[in-house]
């Protein structure tokens, strides 16, 4: 394909000649003269390297974390004689950040390395096939192109950082809303170990051999039996694909909903998964092990929020008959929707007599900003009342809810992971399980 180096070159010739014929230049020296640029040009392009001198190896990670920056290498092997400028586009997903064309240097006879970023911020399954590659020639009148076949698939999984950060630092998620919730019945647990005492700790714990022995106040640690069943429900209906900051609903509830499963499998406990929307859509049976960590990954990476609206009813049906032992179920779902489930309520009191139910939501950003906002003229004093009015709307419900035993509970959608792990301890170290 012609540059516009050589376009503009043609021109500047086209335009001297053609001035130059108003002083009497002969038509052989117009012709000879087109004659003698067009092969120059040509030669060019005869000169520069062959496509079959270039190989292209592209690496890439399997799996990428949503919303992650990652570095993808392009190694170029240019095997001419000759060091070639080239730009290139890759057949990333328009989801994709996409930093193209890329522009670079191949050196002659040896392999040049380049490195892009990108991130992907919709999970799923992609194939990345193509690779668009042009290059000029040595004096850059010329550009030719190859297109390399080189099939890859990614996936893109949910964030894990949370989830990596409880698995290096557990006692970060051992907050909620400011007070340590890492309290249990003396009755319950069994001994773990012996380490420094600090403010808070039960003074009847206090290990006085030890503390006599080292002359310094230690106490004894209890932890809760392990062994328990957690049940992860996900709502995956069309109030979870709400956009927020970052992702939607149902983003963020998978990120906490995995870490949750991560801090349950560290503890030893058994952790199954429930995505549902209008029916069952992904069921992982009770596990133990971190490794049941990759199994419940796999199966909930490529959820969807559906357009429809999801069908409690069948779902907490469906879960009475596969989840026959005594559980935590923890539903990540939106709390006004839930509240306007009235024939939810029925299987959740029969549910409620074996198990023990916490749901959580996040925390409606929008609603809060408008109450707090002060009314200026009559459309915002009344975009106000009502959102007051559903504020105490859902304030009376959860009440009503919570009478039964059936707990409910709203957080941010930066706090999600830190609230739901900090609950799921509590009850744990509670011994309500």
């Amino acid at each position: 394909m012609p540059t516009k180096k050589l376009i503009l070159l043609m021109l500047v010739v086209s335009l001297s000649l053609f001035v130059a014929s108003f002083f009497g230049i002969t038509w052989t020296f117009i012709i000879l003269c087109n004659a003698v640029v067009l092969f120059a040009t040509f030669l060019d392009l005869f000169l520069s390297p062959n496509k079959r001198q270039l190989s292209f190896e592209r690496v890439l990670p399997q799996e990428m974390e949503r919303d992650i920056t990652y570095e993808v290498e392009l190694k170029i092997e240019n095997h001419s004689d000759k060091a070639i400028k080239f730009r290139f586009k890759d057949d990333l997903p328009q989801s994709f950040k996409r930093p193209f064309p890329y522009y670079g240097t191949a050196e002659k006879d040896r392999a040049t390395i380049v490195t892009y970023e990108t991130a992907a911020p919709v999970r799923g399954e992609y194939t990345i096939n193509q690779l668009y590659f042009r290059y000029r020639s040595t004096l850059g009148l010329w550009e030719k192109q190859k297109t390399v076949n080189m099939e890859k698939t990614v996936k893109v999984i949910p964030d894990l950082t949370e989830t990596k950060e409880y698995l290096e630092n557990a006692q970060k998620f051992l907050l909620h809303e400011g007070v340590k919730i890492k309290k249990q019945n003396s009755s319950v647990g069994e001994f773990a170990k012996v380490r420094n005492y600090v403010v808070g700790d039960d003074p009847r714990k206090i290990n006085w051999r030890q503390t006599a022995k080292l002359q310094e106040v230690m106490t004894n640690e209890y932890e809760p039996e392990h062994g328990k069943h957690i049940t992860l429900l996900i709502d995956c209906g069309r109030m979870m694909g709400v956009e927020l900051k970052r992702g939607n609903r149902l983003d963020k509830s998978l990120e906490a909903a995995i870490a949750v499963a991560a801090a349950a499998l560290k503890k030893g406990d058994y952790v199954a998964v429930l995505a549902f929307s209008k029916g069952t859509k992904v069921y992982v049976p009770p596990g133990k092990g971190m490794e049941h960590l990759q199994t419940i990954l796999k199966a909930v990476y490529n959820l969807k929020a559906d357009a429809a609206e999801s069908n409690y009813g069948v779902v907490l049906n469906y879960l009475q008959t596969v989840q026959k032992k005594r559980s935590l179920l923890l539903l990540f779902s939106d709390v006004k929707t839930f509240l306007h489930e009235e024939s939810a309520l029925a299987y959740l009191r029969r549910l409620r007599q074996r198990h023990v139910f916490l749901m959580i939501g996040i925390e409606d950003e929008e609603l809060r900003k408008q109450i707090k906002k002060q009314p200026s003229d009559m459309q915002s004093t009344m975009v106000k009342s009502i959102a007051q009015q559903q504020m105490v709307f859902k304030k009376r419900e959860k009440n009503r809810w919570e009478k039964q035993g059936l707990q409910m509970i709203e957080a941010k959608e930066e706090n999600l992971a830190v609230t739901a792990i900090s609950n799921y301890i509590d009850i744990i170290n509670r011994g309500l399980l």
